[in-house]
């Protein structure tokens, strides 16, 4: 098969121990993300399978009709929104879905924490300056980091996720108050957490907020000005999965209005985020571009099955298959 990987910003996927799997198919790795349709087409025109890296690139109707030769799109971890799969149905074309690990994510949420909280990155990067502790120059946000032990640790979904990231915040002596569906508020308090009485409380008595809830039209946009607003001005709004879930331009605004008064954000609404980003410019928000999933185990674990998709397909035993109707229309 002729096979494309897309948006492999560091080319790193040809280093894996698993890109042997494509040994004896003809795989082309692109490094440069195009967003354009026109370019998009063009780009992909000549390929049968698609891997993608995640949500890096959208596939809508438009897109998928002007790719006549494609009869594949595997994906490494799972959908989110990003493929039009009624329109990959309908023109015949099989979405291979991948696994998922809550590990990485649920580290790099803890090290933004820990790292905003102590405010280390602008600590190393004035001490380069030849500043010595001095969070900056601008004596209002010189201010001291604070300690996570005692504190509480507010955390909407309570899935694999949301539940490692509570564990840490139990290592480091924290209360963990959780708030989200019935369900897991439940599940939290049998894990010997708190619920949340309710989301007012959650928001005003959490010092530190994670954010782990899957995207979708329920949770698109959920958490709004009002519930930020109701932040301390000493918390920090953690955000390590998706930006759409909080309204558009609520979080800048609340920022500078000082509720909550930090932020720590690995996801944003357009990816790579642009260096003009108004979020970027704010001197309380610590941002890092999306490595929630991008370290080498994950990777390992990610692409190993995304490619084994792909060959089990071009030996027409195709498995993880998101949508099988595809079958009835395929090319």
């Amino acid at each position: 098969m002729k096979i494309a990987i897309l948006d492999d910003y560091q080319n790193t996927t040809q280093s894996l121990k698993c890109f042997e799997l494509l040994a004896n198919h003809d795989v082309k790795v692109f490094n440069s993300t195009t967003r354009g349709l026109g370019q998009l087409a063009i780009r992909l025109a000549p390929f049968d399978a698609l891997v993608l890296i995640r949500e890096r690139t959208a596939f809508n109707r438009a897109l998928l009709s002007k790719l006549p030769n494609l009869k594949l799109i595997s994906q490494t971890g799972k959908l989110a929104g990003h493929v039009d799969v009624a329109a990959a149905t309908e023109l015949g074309i099989a979405i291979a879905e991948g696994v998922g690990s809550p590990t990485a994510p649920a580290e790099l949420t803890w090290a933004l924490v820990m790292a905003a909280a102590r405010k280390i990155v602008p600590y190393a990067n004035n001490l380069k300056e030849g500043l010595w502790q001095t969070a900056s120059i601008n004596p209002q946000l010189n201010g001291l980091g604070f300690v996570l032990k005692g504190r509480t640790l507010g955390i909407w979904g309570y899935g694999k996720i949301g539940q490692t990231v509570a564990g840490f915040g139990r290592a480091f002596g924290m209360r963990v108050m959780v708030w989200g569906s019935e369900a897991s508020r439940a599940r939290a308090v049998a894990d010997g957490h708190t619920a949340a009485a309710s989301r007012e409380a959650f928001f005003e008595q959490s010092d530190v907020l994670s954010l782990h809830l899957r995207l979708n039209d329920a949770t698109r946009g959920i958490v709004t000005a009002e519930d930020l607003a109701r932040m301390q001005p000493t918390a920090l709004f953690v955000n390590t999965s998706r930006a759409e879930l909080v309204q558009t331009d609520a979080l800048e605004q609340a920022l500078q209005r000082g509720r909550p008064g930090y932020a720590a954000l690995d996801v944003f609404t357009s990816e790579p985020l642009a260096a003009d980003s108004p979020l970027l410019k704010i001197p309380t928000v610590l941002a890092t571009p999306h490595l929630g999933y991008v370290e080498q185990d994950s990777y390992e674990l990610y692409f190993r099955l995304a490619f084994q998709n792909v060959l089990d397909f071009a030996n027409g035993t195709p498995a993880n298959i998101h949508n099988p109707d595809y079958a009835t229309k395929a090319r």
